[in-house]
């Protein structure tokens, strides 16, 4: 609104990014200031936010398991993989992959349907060949 508001401070030939920039941090900082002198917050009536860290453990299992899926992302067909990184990577719809790669929006249905069960398919065979 306040870019609206002071549009007429714009001058044609002018960096935009850099105008509308100045106006978004100095709407932010007024806020934060306005907030700061508003609002206390006494630590004692905080809620205590629960402590989330990672465990060496738990980061070399989050990598395995992005490996894992990485491998079985290469091990697709190229129609398999592009169809599941359209839709899941992307998020693209059903209607956008169609009209993306010239394909009947049946055809999107289907080949998802069958990367991603070729997907379970890989992922359960590495788990028991022991990559997971």
């Amino acid at each position: 609104m306040k870019a609206l508001k002071g549009f007429s401070s714009f001058h044609q030939g002018t960096n935009f990014r850099a105008w509308i920039y100045r106006i978004l941090r100095n709407t932010f900082l007024t806020s934060r200031m306005g907030l700061a002198a508003s609002v206390s917050l006494d630590v004692d009536d905080a809620p205590a936010e629960p402590a989330t860290y990672d465990t060496p453990e738990s980061v070399l299992l989050a990598r395995v398991e992005q490996k894992a899926i990485q491998n079985a992302l290469a091990e697709l067909p190229v129609n398999f993989r592009e169809i599941i990184l359209l839709c899941d990577l992307e998020e693209m719809s059903y209607q956008e992959i169609s009209q993306t790669l010239s394909i009947p929006i049946g055809t999107v249905m289907s080949r998802l349907s069958r990367a991603r069960k070729s997907m379970r398919t890989l992922l359960a065979a590495g788990r028991e060949g022991g990559s997971l």
